[in-house]
């Protein structure tokens, strides 16, 4: 991702959600993403959206517009996506609030972060933790 500069991000994790208004939804009220951007196709189906959190972003649309990206991921698995936080526990008693499912509450890691672990609408794996590794060469 791009230093904290405020720059754009070089990788964006890209997810498809049978349900993207749903993931959406979650996404931004139990994790904390704040929505930069939506377009849907004129069936209402979200056909791109992108989420920004800190300095990072993730975009997502729904499974099944038949475009080349859904074309290509028809028969994919789901994806595990690591997100840096300031505060875990807070950051985790949102997602709780909200509903969300937890695989691991908040751990002290043996390496320093602090972390836990909760599963999306779409069965994708979300990490939230203290650890920022560094990027730069």
């Amino acid at each position: 991702m791009a230093g904290t500069d405020g720059g754009r991000p070089s990788i964006y994790p890209t997810l498809l959600y049978a349900d993207a208004k749903a993931a959406i939804k979650q996404l931004t009220e139990a994790f904390g993403f704040t929505e930069a951007s939506v377009y849907e196709g004129e069936d209402g189906k979200v056909l791109h959206a992108e989420l920004v959190q800190g300095n990072g972003a993730v975009m997502l649309g729904s499974r099944g517009t038949g475009g080349r990206f859904d074309e290509a991921m028809k028969d994919s698995g789901h994806t595990g996506v690591y997100v840096v936080v300031d505060d875990i526990d807070a950051h985790h008693q949102r997602a709780v609030d909200h509903g969300a499912e937890i695989l691991m509450p908040p751990t002290d890691q043996d390496y320093g972060s602090r972390d836990y672990m909760a599963r999306d609408v779409g069965g994708n794996i979300w990490s939230f933790g203290t650890y920022a590794p560094e990027t730069r060469a």
